[in-house]
């Protein structure tokens, strides 16, 4: 297909991709909290309940990525889209709104369910509706939305932060009661707009054609392509349906599946455990290793939010032309030099300006490749009736290792010192290279039917 209604294509990609930008929201929003809220709630002596309060919202990403997947195959994309919505609604304004701990943990578990339905849904909907030829585009855009999610929370908690300070890094006694509630309550805006919005776009075709909905999904093809894109698109899924059974979890252990399966989950694993989020979650511990002190940490974070921004567009310009396994090639080992040379300045007492230039570096090093590649990929890669059961598997696992980054990252860090610990990332993106390397097909310009015809023998 030469044409397509970019316009169109566009408006139905963004608002699925508002998914991705409560995701990045909602996931960064509490670190810039934790100052407020910490000693609102009492929570100063305990460090397991402010490693609670850290790390809840992933019970609810684990619970909502396995189930996400399963249940958009059966009820479709755009349902799970509106779930996702209406839970980052209540999240945002129940986390704003209590007093009591525990409510404060179960609106952030809820907050959860809405990234791991989020995280899931809106690649799987961006791939299925794209033309193959600008796919990773598209998809790229859901990154895209991701990372301005996360400067849009990192400059929400530097401004509202900043006005109830009282001088210095003192915090207001107003700013314990307020500045938490309305760094939370910031989200309603984007998540009451998603919810809206989320009934105004079309169900996935694709999946409305493998469940016997071919005039509608002719419809929608040919609203974004042309009566020619439509017929081309729905002969390929028919093409491909013979080869598929109804979707159930035993279907993913089937031998022809468990490679790409294997495949996902390393690659969902990889996108954490390069270290990158370390960053993002531990911003004081890395820039104060560094020689900053805390009034510093904020800006430097605000300049990480926009340099990851700044690179994402780099990945989206970039993804249909060289491949994805290009710029995966790109991130890993770059991150490894980068890495090597991070844990070199740790190690030999370097600060300041030359550490914030190296951590700059790796962020958009993994901005314009790991961070939205990985999504594009793992929307590409599984057979069309198992898609979303397949990538709730490659989400879950994605979540579970980024749990395991999130709570390893203080006891490597005392143990071996920050220099240890970033040989130790850079070990794992040198490991992920040589994956990268020999088990990751080129799935660039191919369409989905055509990808699952190369990895599904």
């Amino acid at each position: 297909m030469n044409t397509y209604k970019k316009s169109y294509l566009l408006l139905i990609t963004f608002v699925s991709a508002m998914g991705g930008l409560l995701f990045g929201y909602d996931w960064v929003v509490i670190g810039g909290a934790k100052i407020f809220y910490e000693p609102f709630f009492g929570l100063e002596g305990s460090a397991a309940l402010r490693g609670w309060a850290m790390s809840s919202a992933l019970i609810g990403c684990l619970v909502g990525a396995l189930l996400a997947g399963l249940w958009s195959d059966r009820y479709g994309r755009k349902k799970m889209l509106i779930v996702a919505a209406a839970l980052f609604t209540a999240s945002a304004y129940g986390t704003g709104a209590v007093d009591n701990f525990y409510w404060f943990i179960f609106y952030r578990i809820l907050g959860g369910f809405g990234i791991g339905i989020a995280s899931n849904i809106s690649p799987i909907y961006i791939a299925e509706v794209s033309p193959a030829r600008v796919r990773g585009k598209f998809v790229s855009l859901n990154q895209l939305t991701i990372v301005l999610g996360i400067l849009a929370a990192q400059i929400a908690n530097w401004l509202i932060g900043d006005s109830y300070m009282t001088g210095g890094d003192a915090v207001s006694p107003d700013g314990i009661r307020w500045a938490w509630r309305w760094m939370f309550w910031a989200e309603l805006v984007p998540a009451v707009l998603f919810f809206v919005l989320a009934f105004i776009i079309p169900e996935s075709p694709r999946w409305l054609a493998i469940n016997r909905q071919k005039e509608h999904a002719r419809r929608i093809f040919a609203h974004i392509g042309g009566d020619e894109h439509a017929e081309a698109e729905l002969r390929e899924v028919e093409a491909s349906q013979h080869k598929q059974e109804q979707t159930n979890w035993r279907a993913l252990l089937r031998p022809d599946v468990r490679k790409v399966l294997i495949i996902g989950i390393v690659l969902a694993v990889f996108q954490q455990w390069c270290g990158i989020n370390v960053i993002f979650n531990y911003a004081h511990e890395v820039f104060s290793a560094a020689g900053y002190a805390v009034s510093d940490v904020l800006m430097n974070i605000v300049v990480t939010g926009v340099t990851n921004v700044i690179f994402t567009f780099v990945a989206i310009f970039t993804v249909d032309r060289w491949g994805r396994k290009a710029l995966m090639y790109t991130g890993s080992a770059g991150l490894a030099v980068i890495y090597l040379l991070l844990g070199a300045g740790y190690f030999l007492g370097w600060s300041g300006l030359p550490m914030l230039i190296l951590v700059v570096l790796a962020i958009a090093c993994y901005a314009m490749s790991l961070a939205p590649v990985v999504w594009v990929v793992l929307s590409e890669i599984f057979p069309n009736r198992i898609r979303g059961a397949a990538m709730a598997v490659s989400t879950f696992f994605l979540w579970v290792a980024s749990f395991l980054l999130t709570y390893t990252f203080p006891i490597l860090n005392e143990a071996l010192g920050a220099s240890g610990t970033f040989w130790i990332y850079g070990g794992i993106c040198l490991a992920g290279f040589l994956f990268i390397r020999s088990w990751l097909p080129e799935t660039k310009g191919k369409s989905l039917e055509e990808i699952e015809e190369e990895l599904i023998i």
